[in-house]
């Protein structure tokens, strides 16, 4: 599996289908009035956390994609999806309204995409949903999701074995976040080094021991 950090709250994720196939899962697409430039997408299944026009680009992402922006179960070409209702705030939706946080089961690994979780923790109904965690895409940026320290907090609900900070600050972001910098600190990561992709396999986890992976956009 490849996993690539686009900006803000974007990732695409290629998984394999054999030997000459690959599938693609998009998540939230961000329209370019945030001031970054969306590459070209081509996703299979395209998953939406919220109705936010830095997440819900979904109209510049080709190849006809199935797409999903609700909580519930889904079975598409041989992924599993589960969206899980949260709040974009920590008061109960009044300010942001609602946010979906997805797992998604593929190639015998299991990634959560928390989406704008503004909830300072998860219920414990939440946590249940969730499940196992392999790999976390977490927001760290505050303002308008949870800030660094509230979302090493939430690394620690959900104890997953890799951890991949997004929606924080960046060069010609328009929207103003916190640096990733003050989530590095309390995760004890703060010399880790941004790689372009993150290459993991199922085999890769058996004795992973947490870790956070810093992605360029």
């Amino acid at each position: 599996m490849q996993i690539f950090w686009k900006g803000q709250a974007c990732f695409q994720i290629l998984t394999s289908r054999g030997k000459d196939s690959q599938l693609s899962i998009v998540v939230d697409p961000y329209e370019e009035s945030i001031g970054l430039k969306l590459p070209s997408l081509q996703a299979d299944i395209l998953l939406v956390t919220h109705n936010h026009f830095d997440h819900n680009n979904a109209k510049d992402v080709k190849g006809s994609p199935f797409v999903i922006s609700n909580p519930g179960e889904y079975d598409v070409k041989g992924v599993f999806v589960q969206g899980i209702f949260s709040f974009h705030d920590d008061t109960q939706g009044k300010e942001r309204g609602s946010n979906t946080i997805y797992r998604i089961e593929v190639e015998g690994m299991r990634i959560c995409h928390l989406g704008d979780l503004g909830q300072k923790e998860l219920t414990q109904e939440q946590l249940n949903q969730i499940g196992d965690v392999d790999i976390l895409f977490v927001p760290v940026g505050g303002v308008y999701t949870i800030d660094g320290k509230e979302a090493a907090r939430i690394v620690s609900q959900l104890e997953p074995k890799i951890v991949i900070p997004m929606h924080y600050a960046l060069p010609k972001l328009k929207v103003k976040l916190e640096g990733v910098e003050e989530f590095l600190k309390p995760m004890g990561a703060k010399n880790a080094v941004a790689e372009p992709k993150l290459l993991v396999k199922e085999r890769d986890l058996v004795n992973e021991e947490r870790r956070v992976v810093v992605l360029t956009p």
